[in-house]
């Protein structure tokens, strides 16, 4: 069913051909990569995350493709999106120049550490050199209206309203999400369903099954689930280790020592597949517009994901294996991976996994094959994956593997992620239809 969809949009969007020679996309990846760093060096959530990204990306985009006509922005599109294209500009303008100085000065903009990216910004700025004077500062401008006007819509999705509602009170009825050792975080984000969505309709749009009903009998389907992910964390293998290891992705990773406990700052599951992203189109040799594009659709689909995986978590407040576990099955029983702090249903990573790797396929192919090198700066090793489909299947079974996630959560965050990834290829067309 999948192929067949993305066969259609691939046949939408149209092939993403180089136009012309322009300076190396290894400075747009570059900047990406120093984002990211910025994002887990400041410990963003997941969800708040994937905004960063979100606004970021679309200032770049909007700005490549001002001198394209192949191309078209996000204005009427998407409801209430600036018009770019109305934005004065000089004449004489180096694009590309424009483009990254509009992603970090967005960025910047979204993220405490701004100074981090202000060292980077230097250098990467330095790879037009060579850009006349009048052209250079013709480009900075033009980068800083355009993120100024990006700001301006990113203020309107109700961020800010969600950071001063009240404490998140957690239900008393059993089989309800409780915070987990060993640090015992509050809820993460549990108003981020309120956050405007860019392609979907309402948070609710797409809203899976209800979860397997709570009950400790161990007969019915919700304590099988419980057993599999105990039985099965029991006897993984090396591979299935490293598999949970790699898509680990917490950016709310606990040490502890005695009484100390400090944080190991970690990549956010959405900052993987920005990487997955830049690494794919980098690979195929794609222009500075193709790669923008496709940061800015997989930058949608995360954003989205996460606005509709959220609202189901909150909304079913399923408790995690490690507190059904504890409590009935085996006291000192610990998951391989440490409990994110929030509830558990459904599977964020199967969510945005699944989203990101349909909007990658069609614009990539289905059997774009790939080698991972995202979690080599966390000292494990490069993966291969023969289609994003492949590699978003790993990245929900990990979950399973890593002791923090039911089979249903995985296998319904993988419907929902479809649902959201073909709903951001039905509502965004990027290319020009002729």
């Amino acid at each position: 069913m999948i192929g067949k969809l993305l066969l259609v949009f691939v046949i939408v969007l149209g092939p993403l051909v180089c136009l012309g020679q322009g300076p190396s996309t290894k400075l747009l990846h570059r900047a990406e990569k120093n984002l990211t760093r910025t994002i887990v060096h400041d410990i963003f959530s997941p969800p708040v995350a994937s905004r960063i990204y979100l606004y970021a990306n679309a200032a770049a985009y909007e700005t490549i493709i001002l001198q394209d006509k192949q191309y078209q922005s996000l204005h009427g599109q998407i409801a209430g999106f600036p018009d770019i294209g109305g934005i004065a500009r000089a004449e004489k303008v180096n694009y590309p120049l424009a483009s990254v100085y509009a992603f970090f000065k967005t960025g910047s903009k979204l993220v405490f550490s701004e100074h981090l990216l202000k060292d980077s910004i230097e250098v990467i700025l330095g790879g037009f050199k060579e850009t006349d004077p009048e052209v250079y500062s013709n480009s900075l401008k033009l980068g800083e209206a355009v993120s100024d006007s990006i700001m301006k819509w990113s203020s309107s999705d109700n961020y800010l309203l969600t950071r001063k509602k009240r404490r998140y009170n957690y239900s008393k009825q059993k089989g309800k999400w409780t915070p987990t050792p060993p640090g015992y975080i509050d809820a993460v984000e549990p108003y981020w369903s309120q956050i405007r969505p860019v392609a979907l309709d309402s948070a609710g749009q797409f809203k899976p099954v209800p979860p397997p009903a709570y009950s400790t009998d161990s007969t019915s389907l919700f304590m099988k689930e419980v057993l599999e992910v105990y039985r099965r964390t029991q006897k993984l293998t090396q591979e299935e280790i490293l598999i949970a290891s790699f898509w680990d992705c917490n950016p709310f990773f606990l040490n502890t020592q005695g009484h100390l406990n400090f944080a190991t700052k970690k990549l956010s599951p959405g900052g993987h597949w920005i990487s997955i992203a830049g690494q794919a189109t980098e690979s195929a040799g794609k222009s500075w517009k193709e790669t923008s594009a496709a940061y800015l659709l997989t930058s949608v689909a995360l954003f989205d994901g996460f606005i509709s995986c959220w609202d189901e978590k909150y909304r079913s407040q399923l408790i995690r294996p490690e507190t059904v576990i504890n409590a009935y099955i085996n006291e000192k029983w610990r998951p391989l991976l440490q409990t994110p702090p929030f509830p558990e249903y459904t599977s964020g990573h199967s969510v945005i996994s699944t989203a990101a790797a349909v909007v990658l396929t069609s614009i990539l192919g289905e059997n774009f094959a790939f080698n991972d090198h995202t979690e080599t700066e966390y000292g494990l090793p490069v993966r291969h994956f023969d289609s994003f489909l492949k590699a978003s299947n790993e990245a929900g079974i990990s979950r399973l593997y890593g002791g923090i996630h039911y089979r249903s959560a995985i296998m319904e965050g993988q419907k929902q992620g479809e649902n959201i990834g073909l709903q951001v290829l039905r509502k965004i067309q990027l290319r020009r239809v002729n």
